[in-house]
């Protein structure tokens, strides 16, 4: 797999712990702004991967050691943004192992909105099964040239799958539905929701 080594990771359930105990943290987290809205890590602020601006993060930072926890849906945005931030001279970067996805799992406390957009991923899938479905479909009944279409994405999936990097998925999230609430302050700066 080609992802990036992390070398500091933290477990939700820890990162709760410090939390719980009043431990000043910075908790961003990388997902689409429908993702945040739907459910997030309480105190995360909102910071889309594709928008992430890695230099006035380490601006805002108030020290050189404290911590920068990161989270995603699993872990592969998080990653990305880490050496994004890391680049830009970002100290203290911790990998939320597993992401929001664990945190729920683990069964911590979660801020819930009332988005009623689906996730990233559901929205990946919905698209490549129906256009495969469709492209198969043609094939069959107009012009075998149509499987071309369902051979595009199921490559597109399996190197999704491979490097952990999904073109479509970055796509659907600029799309607008997508993009509602997308307004969110950088750590350290209350943004207007309070959360």
């Amino acid at each position: 797999m080609n992802q990036t080594q992390i070398e500091s990771v933290i477990q939700p359930q820890e990162l709760q712990h410090r939390l719980a105990t009043g431990q000043t943290a910075c908790v961003i987290d990388v997902r689409s702004p429908a993702e945040y809205n739907t459910v997030h890590v309480p105190g995360a602020k909102l910071m889309p991967l594709d928008q992430l601006d890695a230099a006035a993060l380490r601006r805002e930072q108030k020290e050189e050691t404290s911590p920068v926890y990161v989270l995603c849906q699993t872990g592969g945005r998080a990653r990305r943004a880490i050496t994004k931030l890391e680049a830009a001279g970002v100290n203290g970067c911790v990998l939320v192992e597993g992401g929001t996805q664990a945190w729920i799992d683990a069964g911590l406390p979660v801020t819930r909105g009332a988005s009623r957009v689906l996730p990233i991923m559901r929205q990946v899938q919905i698209t490549v099964g129906s256009l495969s479905a469709v492209g198969a479909i043609l094939a069959l009944t107009v012009s075998p040239l149509f499987a071309i279409v369902p051979l595009v994405l199921g490559s597109g999936l399996f190197i999704a799958g491979v490097t952990g990097f999904c073109g479509l998925a970055v796509l659907l999230a600029k799309m607008p539905w997508n993009q509602a609430g997308s307004g969110s302050a950088a750590c350290g700066v209350p943004d207007s929701k309070g959360s």
